[in-house]
């Protein structure tokens, strides 16, 4: 392992302090582009991120089966406006 330091050590210990807000926003703007989308291609690849991203998320992954099973993206969106709400309870 490398040797950091500790201006670098606080950068990366912020990331993973705030990792979950970091995911929810990408998730975000994954929902965002999905609504956007064009072609089914694209639609895929975006798919593929939102599934990373919820992984990130630690989603239960009935919960992410579901969502990509279905490619429901107004279901995706209230599910993430609710993972919101609770992130900014906690």
């Amino acid at each position: 392992m490398a040797d950091y330091s500790r201006h670098q050590k606080k950068i990366i210990d912020r990331y993973y302090d705030h990792r979950d807000g970091i995911m929810l926003a990408k998730l975000g703007e994954i929902v965002t582009e999905l609504f956007l989308a064009e072609s089914d291609r694209k639609r895929d690849a975006l798919w593929t991120r939102a599934q990373k991203a919820m992984v990130n998320l630690k989603t239960p992954p009935k919960i992410i089966q579901h969502l990509c099973e279905k490619r429901d993206i107004e279901a995706l969106a209230r599910n993430l406006r609710d993972w919101t709400a609770q992130s900014k309870k906690n």
